[in-house]
């Protein structure tokens, strides 16, 4: 199940060597593109983004589009936890 706003790895198909290929949607982000973005494979699954283990490309787009998630996401979760309490 897939959060509404959740980027989504976009792969390049490859169906005929004479026309240029098509962009669709793979199963999750590789191995390659979450190194780049600076994200643990730990941190991935803690976060709810797919890794698709398979996949050795790494796309500028996807790397861009990760990078942003984590940014959201350590937001968020700043915002969450709020000011620490003073300890009486």
């Amino acid at each position: 199940m897939e959060v509404e706003g959740e980027p989504k790895p976009l792969v390049k198909s490859v169906l005929n060597l004479k026309l240029p290929p098509k962009i669709r949607v793979g199963r999750g982000f590789s191995l390659g593109e979450l190194k780049e973005a600076g994200v643990t494979l730990i941190e991935a699954k803690r976060l709810g983004i797919r890794v698709d283990k398979m996949r050795k490309s790494v796309h500028p787009w996807n790397v861009e589009a990760l990078k942003k998630l984590k940014e959201e996401k350590l937001k968020a979760k700043a915002k969450t936890e709020g000011p620490a309490k003073p300890s009486q």
